[in-house]
């Protein structure tokens, strides 16, 4: 695809359960030595900023959260567990720290490569979860404040699917155990499914 294809910053400068619900379908590409190592998103996660006790930038603006409240379309890479990196979209305007967790893709293209990262694991466990496909895609914490709009940027995402609404369904983020509620059960996790579309 044409670098046309890219989401541009206007994508990533709107409401972030929009932007996370429309992700899903859209293609998370990594350009490695000239090849393409990309998969459909098809789990996303909205965080909503300093209110929400579930995203980081509830501890305000500190070193770690600081991409949190850059311009749109940059990546959010973290660190976590002492062994896990975790790909996340910023969202909405400058100064607003809000952003989408990218959990899950299905993977379309550099399958060897990917095949290789993942060890023995099957493919259907591949990129099933957030730490699984950053590590698939090869995105570590050298890619956190990428700008993903740019025209030269090795890590970018672009048009894909259109995924119906009767495709798709919502639940309450992952691993919030110790989040109190509201915040624990928001519904603000989605997922698509694939199942009988057409994938190239």
């Amino acid at each position: 695809m044409t670098n046309s294809a890219r989401l541009q910053r206007a994508f990533f400068n709107r409401p972030t359960l929009n932007v996370a619900r429309e992700l899903l379908g859209t293609r998370l590409v990594h350009i490695e030595n000239g090849q393409r190592i990309a998969g459909i998103i098809i789990e996303a996660e909205a965080y909503l900023g300093e209110k929400d006790l579930g995203c980081h930038a509830k501890a305000g603006r500190t070193p770690r959260t600081e991409p949190l409240y850059g311009a749109p379309g940059h990546a959010y890479v973290y660190f976590t567990y002492g062994m896990h990196w975790l790909f996340n979209c910023v969202t909405q305007p400058e100064g607003v720290p809000e952003a989408v967790l990218v959990r899950a893709i299905e993977p379309t293209e550099g399958l060897a490569v990917i095949a290789k990262r993942r060890g023995r694991q099957p493919k259907h466990l591949w990129t099933d979860g957030p730490a699984k496909l950053a590590q698939a895609l090869g995105i570590k914490g050298r890619e956190n404040k990428l700008d993903l709009t740019a025209s030269d940027a090795e890590i970018f995402i672009e048009k894909g699917l259109e995924i119906p609404d009767s495709r798709v369904t919502t639940s309450p983020r992952v691993g919030f155990n110790t989040v109190p509620e509201p915040w624990k059960s928001k519904p603000w996790r989605f997922q698509a499914s694939l199942q009988g579309l057409a994938i190239s």
